[in-house]
This record gives C-alpha cells, structure tokens and sequence, in this order.
C-alpha cells in the first residue's frame, strides 16, 4: 500500500539523507500524546497562538539558510537558479503563511474575523467575488500589478462572506481532533503549511509523517516549529509505506490529510491491489476516517493568439520554460499542456523560442523517484517527442512532445501527470478566438485528468476587441480549477498563501483526481470554490523566479524571507535593486 506519495511515484528516500524510520512505539506514544492535548490546543486563546506564530516566524528565519543548504545537497542541485527555487518554495511561502495567519488571529482577536483587503463584488451571474491580495503595501510594492480574488460557492451572498471565514473560531467550546498530515518529496513547504493549516484554520493537532525523499528535513522543522512540539500539540515522525499504513488505521488518528497521488489516496480509501480496485468500482471505502488531499494536475496553459512582437515571443517563451523547468520539473502545477490556436501565425516562432530556451538551461538530477520511468512511458507514446541537453546518468532530458492531436482525448499527455521534466503541446482547430478558447475550455475541463490549476495568457491588445475579451472572461468562468491565473503562471497561487489551494470542489472518492480540501486559505474561508490571479501580460521587472534570472532571484527571494520574518519599509530598497539589477 502506497501511503504519502506525492504524484504517483513509489515512496522510497534518498538515500545520500535517508532516515531511519519511527518505531512503531513512537508512533504510539506520538499519537497518544497528541490525543491527551488535542482538546487543550483548542483551548488556546488567540492571544496565545499569535505569540507562537511569532515564535515560529523568528525560528524559520533563523533556520532558513540550513534549510537552503539540506534542500540544494539532497536534490544534488547546484547555482544561483535552483537556490532560488530553494527560496522560493521553501522558506519563503512558510514565513508568509506565518505572518499571514498571524495578521489573520489579530483581526479574530479585535473584531471576530480576519480582515478581507479588497472589495467584495458580485459578478454578472451572481457569484460573489472577494479581492484577497495584495494585502500588504509591501505586496503593492513587490508585486505590481498582481492581483488575486477568491470566488465563493455560488449561493454565498455578499453579506454572508465573512460568517463563512474562521469557522473554528467562532465556537471554542468543540472537542479536538488529532489529524494524520501526509507529506509530501518535492517541495519543502508543502508539509510546513498543511500543518499550519490543520492546527490554526481547522483548530486539530497534527502528527506529521514526512515523506523520506525529504524527511531529512525533520529536524529542522521541529526547530522551526518548536512551540508546538513543546506543548505537544504537533508530533513529528519519519517512515514509508508501512508506518503510513499503521498510523492510518490507527485508533488514535480521527483524520488524514495527505499531498500526493491520487493511487495513494484511493490505497488509503479502498484498499491497495485488485480488493481495493473492487472496492472501488463499488464504492466501498476500506477506511472511513475523514481524509482531505492534494493530489496533482495535468496543468493547462492556454495561449490566446495576438500579434506579439519578439520581445513578447522572448517573454513568454521563458514563461512557459519556467513552468516546466522549476523544480525539474517535479511540481504538481507545473505545465503539462500548452494549448495554441492552430492557425496563430505565431504558434511555431513560439515554440522555436522554447525549444532554443530549453536547450540551454542546464539538466538537473532525476531526484525525484519514479521519474525516468515515467519519462519513458510518454516518450514510448510518443517516438517523435523532443529531447533537449545531454543527460547524465541521474539526470533526465528537458521533454516537448507538440502537436498531440487534441481528438485524441486518451493520450497519456492528457491523461496522466507526467511528474518529471516533460511537457506537450496542442494545437486546437476553430474559426475565431473566441471559438478557441471555448473548446480549449471544454479540451481542458473534459479530458485532462485533474482540476488543481490552469494558466490563460494574453495580449492587451486581443482584450481591446469585446469578443476577445468576453470570451477569456468567460474562460476564467467556465474553467473548473482551483486555481485559474491570467498572465502569470498559477503556482503563484500555492506560493501567495492567502489563496486557497486545491482542487475544484465535488470530487468524490471513486473519482477524486486533484483531491478534496484546501490549505493555504489564511484568511480561513470555508465555502471558496476556486482563486482567480491576474497579472500584467509582461511584468517589469522580469520575475526573479523566471529560470533565466537566477542570480536575481537567489538575492530577491532570500530577502524577502527576511521581510517576512521582520518586515520593515527600510528592507524595501535593496531587495527592489536586487529585482531589478540581480
């Protein structure tokens, strides 16, 4: 049984950190602790976990450059652009969520709920929007032009929107709950906010089981996170398959959230094998604990045809490189489907920047487990994909595979996450843009596999025609994301922390796909449908997490963890001149 395994790759650690596995013992003492606090930790007063997310902040900052350090050694990754991802994926967005929550608590403390930022607006059909970010005059500052909102469920009135937010709150007299945390192997965040999550919006203790591509990370986390470990209100342990599927049946764990597979998520609900497969297909689940999870995406971008000069070209073929290269490739909402207009006379000179780009960024390790299998499944599927640099023995080839045949709806392109440094291109066939973009919309919703998160780029000028622009508004509409970004690519909507970040809601467990749940969410809304981030089509200064800006991005992003753990106006200067010369 595959327990904790992010995107469908078999659980097994690095083995230059590898870590021993809990004892069963300490799993046991771990969750019985955890059960004798569960009900003091909803006890604690707001005033009290402030001072600990102010605790938590000042450790994180002063553990970030270990962080760094453990992250770049166990990913054998080397130069300026992978400490930025480093920075950027892991320290940086866990300082945010903390200050955020923090800011969050103050406005629970002072007037009941957190403070929205921006105005609640009702659009045209009667769905009732609330701009989240910016939220901060340094997010004004460091992020012009960037905007996100959080669409609500429909039926959620304007007037309704704050009783929806920090329900946990509102009534401290409910019982605790010990929550099992899955975590994830790829990106060194994403176990530090889901435990955030758990205790402080969804008011549980947690026991944190890492996943062992990354548990050498555990020792900093406590770190980090002393506060809770002290008063026992978060245990953290160490294992694979066998220690997942214990703590998971374990009488002590009331719940389970996981970040991985969506075959991980249907072995902890069914069963693995052909009896969970039958379990399945009957819809009989094995466990009945409540389970919540981020489970993947096959993400589309979808690129709105215009007339592009070659400095937008050059622009956006970064863009769309940066999608895929980050993290080589291993993210969740990295891009897996460029969707193009087929008669755009722009679509090869697009892909030609691409292909040039790709070819020179240099390869980085496979870390990740599983990936050059799956890397030779779609390649099997497709003799003709493009493979750019010269890979090393651990090391896997940047992958384009164009014009997949947007009929042919089972291709694995569509169907399946690739999880590694591969991605396809389509061509889609209509009259006008309009007509494009509505049946890349149908393309997208109907036949790639997941609902995590989806990016539209286009020109301002192709918004000056009403047509145009009516149909990416109703692209963005008609989506069914969690997360749909015009203009920047949408894992800034996992990063920002405010926006809540998960599926689209109504999966259910024989058909789960991108998961259930959300996390993130710090200003704590419990009926959000999806987050919607815009941007400007080219933002100047290039972004420092474009892979070409490296050095830039290094400086940018370890400053602004520096912000985040003590933000004052007078930082603002030299992490601006680090964004703007590198």
């Amino acid at each position: 049984m595959a327990i904790s395994t992010p995107h469908g790759s078999p659980q097994f650690p690095v083995a230059a950190t590898a870590i021993a596995p809990s004892p069963r013992e300490w799993l046991d003492i771990s969750v019985r602790t955890l059960q004798a606090q569960k009900d003091a930790w909803a006890a604690v007063p707001v005033r009290e976990r402030i001072d600990l997310l102010d605790e938590m902040m000042r450790n994180t900052g002063a553990i970030a450059e270990r962080w760094i350090a453990a992250s770049l050694q166990a990913k054998r990754a080397l130069g300026d652009g992978a400490a930025a991802e480093e920075w950027a994926a892991g320290p940086w967005p866990v300082l945010r969520n903390l200050r955020q929550l923090r800011r969050s608590l103050a406005g629970i403390e002072a007037c009941g709920a957190p403070a929205i930022p921006g105005p609640i607006r009702l659009r045209p059909d009667g769905q009732v929007t609330a701009q989240i970010f910016p939220q901060t005059i340094y997010d004004r500052i460091l992020f012009g032009g960037l905007t996100a909102e959080t669409w609500m469920e429909p039926g959620v009135t304007r007037a309704e929107v704050a009783a929806t937010q920090a329900l946990a709150y509102h009534n401290k007299h409910h019982p605790g709950k010990v929550v099992l945390v899955l975590g994830a192997g790829n990106v060194s965040s994403i176990g530090p906010m889901d435990i955030l999550y758990k205790l402080f919006v969804e008011d549980h203790v947690v026991l944190y089981k890492s996943n062992p591509v990354n548990a050498y990370l555990n020792p900093l986390l406590e770190e980090a996170f002393r506060g809770l470990v002290e008063r026992r209100f978060l245990r953290i342990v160490s294992g694979g398959t066998d220690e997942g599927t214990y703590l998971c049946d374990h009488p002590g764990v009331e719940e389970i959230h996981i970040t991985g597979s969506d075959k991980s998520f249907d072995a902890i609900v069914f069963g693995p094998g052909p009896e969970g497969a039958a379990r399945k297909a009957a819809v009989h689940p094995l466990r009945t604990k409540p389970i919540s999870g981020e489970l993947g995406n096959v993400s589309p971008v979808i690129v709105v045809p215009g007339s592009w000069s070659t400095g937008d070209l050059k622009y956006q073929a970064e863009h769309l490189a940066t999608m895929l290269t980050n993290n080589a490739g291993f993210n969740c909402n990295a891009a897996r489907v460029i969707f193009q207009h087929a008669g755009w006379v722009q679509r090869d000179d697009l892909l030609k920047r691409i292909r040039s780009l790709l070819a020179t960024i240099p390869l980085r390790a496979a870390y990740y487990p599983g990936a050059s299998e799956r890397q030779q499944a779609f390649v099997a599927a497709h003799p003709k994909a493009e493979q750019f640099g010269q890979a090393g023995t651990d090391e896997l080839p940047w992958t384009l595979i164009p014009g997949v045949d947007p009929r042919a709806t089972d291709d694995i392109c569509f169907t399946t996450e690739a999880f590694c440094s591969l991605f396809a291109e389509t061509a889609v066939e209509a009259a006008s843009v309009p007509e494009y973009l509505d049946r890349s919309v149908e393309l997208a919703n109907k036949h790639l596999w997941g609902t995590l998160n989806a990016t539209i780029i286009v020109h301002p000028r192709s918004l000056k025609d009403p047509s145009v622009a009516a149909a990416v508004e109703r692209a963005i509409a008609g989506l069914r994301y969690g997360t749909v970004a015009v203009n920047y690519w949408a894992a800034a909507g996992y990063a920002l922390a405010v926006t809540p970040w998960g599926a689209f809601p109504g999966h259910t467990f024989d058909d789960i796909q991108s998961g259930t749940g959300v996390v993130h969410n710090t200003l704590m809304f419990s009926r959000s449908q999806k987050s919607v981030l815009r941007a400007p089509f080219r933002t100047r200064p290039t972004p420092p997490w474009f892979v070409t800006r490296g050095r830039a991005g290094r400086k940018v992003f370890q400053r602004l963890c520096d912000l985040e753990a003590a933000p004052t106006l007078g930082k603002i200067p030299a992490l601006i001149w680090a964004a703007m010369r590198g």
